[in-house]
């Protein structure tokens, strides 16, 4: 047929266009139709600051492989779309730009400096928009949402003011994280820890001597503390002792705690509340008080004398030289320890006593099984009783290790861009009001003076809400009723607990149901070597949008995929990006054969069981049925990368290398070329959505292939016997052109090829010109026995003998080494064999069919090894 298809396929050519017409077909728009089943994913939110990196183009390929999957699976797939507003990150990036203009926060004013983060987000927000189309995402742009738009803005304050009425959010002075650059409070999960070589300072401190890596800490120190059981101070636990110090005398008192390790340094330890975690658990246990000594930036407080005003890294130099001077230093150690920074900024965060407002995650307010249970036991509960199902399941347990430790959760943050908690303040008489909006008198007083609390939200707070938040909660709306929960939450192994957990832990308490029934957590991308890809090696890292650029994003997104196991990290490099370029090309090769073999008429008919005519054409169905099946398998099971692998070597190996090459000799079977083209581009394109969607132009019906039905297992196209025999004559083919390569058989020299095939002598000679064409053969005596034929080298395929008349080419102390090796093999084999089948516990508990299987193999074992020794013999 005269087709007019381009030779090779462009990406850059077609790919918007086709974008385009998806968009507008309203196939990312699915409608609430109550016979049909749903399908939700809530994409993860990129952040408002941000371009596409590989972790996003991951997250994409593989929520848009499902989501085509469930839409030709004939659901309504709804995959939303979405930004994050991202509070510290964008309000950081934003006071990077103006202080470029030589002016701060400050100098704009808070109203003046949010007008320009909404702009810098709204510029970035269309930068994300195109990148995530870039990647072929078939997401409903009509319903995409932003965490500060208004509806969900509504949701958050609707959340904060339940909460609060139900006594779950408090404000407590407590001590939390505190980064000086940020001058904001950091949730324990958003500070990193990074290794340093720091000192260890041994310090004279009365009647002890004590190891501390924060010298400047001594002058907020209220306590000394000893493990119980440490006999050296047993007697000096209740005491109370004055230590010579920088600025005089003060007094400490000795406590037990079950906490310290009377290994560490001398087993006692300083204790400074205000500024430690772990000394302030210590002394609310022990009724100790708290002395703070830093401030919120970072800086000695005026309480600390002449230090005062002193960042604490100036202040440790100052304060050890002054300890020196006064004998107070007993040595000093090199120590390697893990400090804990901002995982924004990477500032050294500094535990501090601080108002916040927490919520606490162990009061006893949801309903569950007749009993009340607390936020933190419903989020165990929910993964333990299987209602949620994390992949892989390996992350189950450090999922329970961080829930069960789980403290309240201080959710009030010292910035200016995010949602402002919704609490007033009187100011005539203290009352604390909530609500949406801010109320024209107190509710107590009636005063008119009300100040609203100046600190916002945590961003995971309304990042929590996602998955319903979306879909207009709280207003009841259909969407909520028929999309939520939600199918699948893609993303990140490293945000399990920012946010995977918070979404769980907000949305059994709001809605008394689950956010989700899979969490799939993909891993990190990482460089050719299996190293973390970093900024600061510029080699390592790998644009998608630049590899998009230069190869497609059919071959990004099957690079991505394609090697790809939840939970794993995967490498990545430009050449494995190449390598699935040539097999997109392939893909559009093979079609364009079909298509020129093929005629008008031909596309027009429907395919049906009686246009099967050939031994190929039911060996290829064959083999389609078994992939469709172990596809659709894969597919239920999350595993993209097997099911992409599968399609991959169907469509390279059987379709491309067999089916098509026979195609060019003997057989022509328009229908069955069609029909196999059409359903295999149906399989591709949840992974290859832009090749397959315009070679569909050519071989499809009116509709687009994106709203096409997913193939379907037919047991009526499945040839078992045929396809057996098929499977020799493949195997025939591949021992001899395995032999030429073997023997370095030039190309374009045929060969002559002797066969003895007994019972499957008919069977090979109706496919002798495949035969001679697919091995290169110039003659080919098929016959049903034979004598050995001297000085050919033999192969053996089950019980069909096959004789290269190779002498000149042969190398025969090679080929006796080879063989040796090979009969060594095979004794083993069949002795593993022979041993399981005398096993009597093996008889009486496997399968019969399993038992039957194997003794035919040990026969077959059999028959080969008596037939490559007698060769080895001959040779």
């Amino acid at each position: 047929m005269d087709f007019e298809i381009e030779k090779a396929y462009e990406a850059k050519k077609y790919e918007d266009k086709i974008y385009k017409k998806w968009e507008e077909s309203g196939a990312f728009t699915p409608e609430v139709d109550p016979s049909k089943k749903s399908f939700t994913i809530s994409m993860p939110p990129p952040n408002a600051t941000g371009v596409l990196h590989l972790g996003h183009a991951v997250m994409l390929a593989l929520e848009d492989i499902m989501i085509r999957h469930h839409r030709m699976m004939g659901e309504s797939a709804l995959w939303i779309p979405g930004t994050d507003h991202a509070s510290i990150a964008t309000q950081n990036k934003v006071e990077q730009l103006i202080a470029k203009e030589g002016k701060t926060k400050y100098d704009l004013g808070r109203a003046d400096f949010l007008k320009r983060v909404h702009e810098y987000v709204k510029d970035s927000q269309s930068t994300i928009r195109n990148q995530i189309r870039k990647m072929g995402s078939s997401c409903d742009w009509t319903r995409e949402r932003y965490t500060l738009d208004k509806g969900l803005t509504d949701a958050v304050q609707e959340v904060f003011i339940k909460m609060y009425k139900d006594g779950l959010i408090y404000q407590g002075d407590r001590i939390v994280n505190w980064c000086p650059r940020c001058e904001s409070t950091l949730a324990n999960d958003e500070v990193e820890y990074k290794s340093l070589n720091d000192k260890l300072y041994w310090i004279k401190y009365g009647p002890f001597t004590l190891a501390t890596t924060r010298p400047e800490t001594k002058l907020g120190d209220t306590a000394v503390a000893v493990h119980p059981s440490d006999k050296r101070y047993k007697d000096m636990v209740g005491k109370k002792y004055m230590i010579p110090g920088v600025l005089g005398e003060f007094e400490v008192e000795v406590i037990a705690d079950h906490t310290v390790d009377p290994e560490f340094g001398s087993g006692a330890v300083k204790v400074t509340p205000a500024h430690s975690f772990a000394d302030f658990e210590m002394a609310q246990r022990n009724n100790i008080p708290a002395k703070s000594i830093i401030d919120e930036k970072g800086c000695m407080m005026d309480n600390c004398g002449k230090y005062a005003g002193m960042k604490t890294h100036e202040c440790r130099k100052a304060i050890v030289d002054d300890m020196d001077k006064m004998g107070l230093i007993e040595k000093i150690e090199d120590y390697e320890h893990n400090l804990s920074i901002c995982y924004r900024c990477e500032t050294p965060v500094e535990p501090l006593i601080s108002k916040q407002w927490f919520i606490n995650v162990d009061k006893k307010v949801i309903n569950h099984k007749g009993k009340k249970v607390s936020l933190k036991e419903r989020s165990i509960q929910v993964i333990k009783e299987k209602e949620i199902e994390i992949l892989p399941s390996k992350f189950n347990k450090t999922y329970f290790n961080w829930m069960e430790n789980l403290h309240d959760w201080c959710i009030s943050r010292q910035i200016w861009f995010g949602h402002r908690i919704p609490i007033f303040y009187c100011q005539e008489c203290g009352e604390v009001i909530t609500g949406k909006e801010k109320p024209e008198e107190c509710t107590k007083c009636k005063s008119s003076k009300l100040k609203q609390d100046p600190d916002t939200l945590d961003t995971w707070f309304s990042s929590g809400l996602w998955t319903f938040s979306t879909l207009g909660w709280p207003e009841k709306t259909k969407e909520l009723e028929y999309f939520h929960p939600t199918g699948v939450m893609e993303t990140g192994y490293d945000i399990l607990f920012f946010w995977v957990a918070r979404m769980i832990l907000m949305t059994t308490y709001v809605l008394g149901e689950i956010p989700f029934e899979t969490v799939y957590l993909h891993g990190l991308i990482r460089d050719r070597n299996g190293d973390k890809m970093s900024k600061s090696k510029p080699e390592t890292c790998i644009d998608p949008l630049e590899m998009i650029e230069k190869y497609g994003t059919d071959a990004v997104r099957l690079s991505l995929v394609i090697g790809s196991t939840p939970g794993n990290d995967m490498r990545l490099y430009e050449e494995k990006i190449a390598g699935y370029r040539n097999f997109v090309n392939k893909i559009w090769n093979a079609a364009r054969f079909a298509l020129m073999n093929v005629e008008k008429e031909d596309l027009e008919k429907e395919f049906e069981p009686g246009m099967v005519k050939s031994l190929a054409d039911k060996w290829v169905l064959t083999e389609l049925q078994k992939l469709i099946k172990e596809v659709d398998a894969d597919m239920e099971k999350h595993h993209f990368s097997e099911a992409g692998t599968k399609i991959y070597d169907f469509i390279w190996s059987q379709y491309c290398d067999w089916y098509l090459e026979i195609s060019k000799g003997e057989h022509k079977n328009p229908a069955v070329l069609i029909h196999v083209l059409r359903t295999t581009l149906k399989l591709l394109h949840p992974f290859v959505p832009y090749v397959t969607e315009k070679l569909w132009e050519y071989v499809g019906g009116e509709k687009l292939l994106i709203s096409e039905k997913w193939p379907e297992y037919q047991k009526e196209l499945v040839y078992t016997k045929e396809a057996g025999t098929m499977e020799l004559i493949h195997e025939v083919i591949s021992q001899i052109r395995s032999v030429r390569a073997e023997l370095k058989v030039e190309p374009g020299k045929k060969i002559h090829a002797i066969i003895y095939a007994g019972k499957h002598t008919e069977d090979l000679e109706g496919k002798r010109e495949a035969i001679m064409l697919l091995g290169r053969l110039e003659q080919l005596d098929i016959e049903e026995k034979g004598p050995k034929v001297d000085g050919a080298k033999a192969i053996f395929v089950k019980d069909t003998e096959i004789y290269l008349p190779l002498k000149d080419m042969l190398d025969t102390e090679k080929e006796a080494k080879r063989l040796k090796a090979e009969i060594e093999n095979k004794e083993k084999f069949a002795k593993s064999l022979e041993g399981k089948l005398s096993n009597k516990g093996y008889l009486q508990n496997a399968a019969k069919e399993v038992i039957e299987k194997d003794k035919a193999r040990l026969e077959d074992e059999k028959t080969n090894l008596q037939k490559l020794k007698s060769e080895l013999e001959q040779l």
